[in-house]
């Protein structure tokens, strides 16, 4: 049985350990990718390529695609 030092010691480093393991729990890879799928809400009509804001769609379009014709909802923002 550990006493004294050695048991603080110990409980330190469990306590240490539970608190990674609840800092890290709901932090996998599946739910962050589907946090990210859902923030990339404007497809390309062209290339199909997805973008998270008008903005950058906009720039997209520009650099990507300068002969196409801008769709009608990058013309009015």
């Amino acid at each position: 049985m550990a006493r004294g030092q050695q048991k603080l010691q110990s409980q330190a480093k469990a306590a240490e350990k539970a608190a990674k393991a609840k800092k890290q729990q709901g932090h996998n890879a599946n739910s962050q990718k589907k946090a990210a799928q859902q923030a990339l809400v404007f497809s390309c009509a062209v290339c199909k390529a997805q973008m998270p804001d008008p903005k950058t769609y906009k720039q997209h379009f520009e650099n990507k695609h300068p002969k196409n014709d801008m769709p009608p909802e990058l013309l009015s923002a």
